[in-house]
């Protein structure tokens, strides 16, 4: 019981970071410029080049914790309002994959994708371009 209470604090305080490919111009993004590409308000980066956002699956603590992270929402909140988007046709959801590691391979290969990751998985084939931290990290 201590072991898994001990992982599931582990697992809360990892830190996600927002990558992009290692050769896009764009060094840094503004944590609003994020929220409105993640939330389907935008779908280009600051330099005016195509962003195709990445979403973990639904029940993945990663993406809890990315939405926690970025706009202080709880999952169902964030299925709801993209439920609404959806049922209106006004937006697409950012595009799904399997898991973090299917993240970093689409990021790395194409350099109109973003996605969000634990710090520990980001290798040198990207760029980290957005720190999200729980309150209180570094």
């Amino acid at each position: 019981m201590l072991v898994l209470m001990l992982v599931g604090v582990n697992a809360v305080s990892a830190d996600m970071v927002l990558i992009a490919n290692a050769k896009i111009s764009v060094a840094s993004i503004s944590r609003e410029e994020v929220i409105n590409i993640y939330m389907g308000r935008l779908r280009r980066m600051p330099s005016g080049a195509a962003a195709q956002p990445l979403d973990l699956p639904s029940d993945s603590e990663e993406k809890a914790l990315f939405y926690r992270l970025l706009v202080n929402k709880e999952m169902a909140d964030i299925d709801s309002y993209w439920a609404r988007l959806i049922f209106s046709g006004r937006a697409s959801p950012p595009r799904g994959v399997a898991d973090q590691k299917a993240v970093l391979e689409s990021v790395a290969s194409d350099p109109n994708t973003i996605g969000y990751v634990e710090r520990a998985i980001a290798d040198k084939r990207v760029k980290i371009i957005l720190e999200l931290q729980p309150k209180g990290g570094k």
